[in-house]
């Protein structure tokens, strides 16, 4: 998306609207968009955990959550964004946080924080980079006008997190009055990092199975690389999210490599249930939905079955010579062309079966 130079295109991160495209990102856009009508499914989900902080100014008096009764607490309103995940985001977060000390979001006082510009306006320029839609410049600036809301004492805290939340921390010397991220209970680390979703479009699903099951297969095989390549992936993490390498370990940490794995396991679709509720009730998203609607199983146990055969097919190869099929060639390891049972020419139900 990032080479195009149409905005429409660029959008189709947030909208879901460009066709045969696939996504691995927060899980707000890709809810909202389902609820839209777009023909986008849920393929898998992963999580790894990441910093998520309630910041102070270094010279407040606000030092726990329970500080934070009664205080002015900033929330951005995006205004020219057709999804505010980064809204919903900070919400969230506050809404966990303060449940820390049996607070709600009538406890405090929400300030408004307006923002003009859109999201695609600040990422990387049509050409500048490759891969992702966040560059350094745009990572700096993610949080602008919180920012100065916070140090001129327009709100009292503001919520900061994902890979730039180290940064936003150490640019202001704020006071981190809770880290989300490393609250033992999972529940109220749940937002839209948590779980990251890879998505597909509809269409691409059903015409070709084969294709996403492969593609699925190799992001599982690189989450099983990153285990025994940890600086490498921390650097490719780094470069991702605009940050520095050293930004990148304090947001993720060291254990990064081994959160990488996707699945649908329950727990993980269950707190994206948990995530789609949230939106619901906070007007995020105007139409309810099933969300075992929104997800489409298939390509996922293809995709290890894939995993699976391939080593068995190989090995015959080489033990006996009698694999004549051609090869798909990527970046991780070959995988035979028709390596499954359910490979090319596989149709799987229609979304309304």
């Amino acid at each position: 998306m990032l080479s195009s130079g149409v905005r429409q295109t660029r959008e189709s991160h947030f909208a879901h609207t460009q066709p045969n495209s696939f996504r691995h990102g927060g899980n707000i856009p890709p809810l909202w968009a389902f609820s839209e009508g777009s023909d986008v499914r849920l393929i898998a989900l992963s999580w790894n955990d990441e910093t998520q902080l309630v910041l102070a100014r270094p010279d407040s008096d606000i030092r726990t959550v329970a500080d934070l009764k009664g205080r002015k607490l900033g929330v951005p309103r995006r205004l020219n964004d057709s999804i505010d995940f980064w809204r919903a985001t900070v919400l969230r977060g506050y809404e966990s946080a303060l449940s820390i000390a049996g607070l709600t979001i009538q406890d405090v006082e929400l300030v408004e924080i307006p923002v003009a510009r859109a999201w695609l306006d600040d990422s990387p320029s049509h050409g500048t980079q490759t891969g992702s839609l966040w560059g350094a410049a745009s990572t700096r600036s993610f949080q602008r006008e919180e920012a100065v809301a916070l140090l001129t004492g327009k709100v009292d805290a503001i919520f900061s997190a994902h890979a730039h939340a180290a940064d936003v921390r150490a640019f202001l010397g704020a006071r981190v009055v809770v880290d989300l991220g490393k609250h033992p209970d999972r529940r109220l680390r749940i937002n839209n990092g948590t779980p990251l979703a890879l998505t597909a479009s509809g269409a691409l699903i059903q015409e070709h199975p084969d294709l996403v099951a492969r593609w699925l297969a190799n992001v599982i095989q690189a989450a099983v690389w990153t285990r025994t390549h940890r600086d490498e992936t921390l650097r490719i993490v780094a470069a991702e999210s605009g940050v520095a390498e050293e930004i990148a370990l304090e947001a993720f940490g060291d254990g990064l490599p081994d959160q990488l794995s996707p699945d649908l396991s329950d727990d993980k679709v269950a707190a994206l249930d948990s995530q789609k509720e949230f939106l619901l009730r906070h007007g995020f998203i105007s139409k309810d939905f099933d969300i075992e609607k929104f997800i489409v199983r298939e390509p996922l146990a293809e995709a290890n079955r894939i995993i699976t055969g391939q080593s068995k097919l190989v090995s015959r190869r080489w033990l006996y010579g009698s694999e004549r099929r051609p090869f798909i060639r990527t970046k991780s390891q070959k995988i035979p062309n028709g390596a499954s049972t359910r490979a090319a020419g596989t149709r799987w139900p229609t979304f309304n079966d």
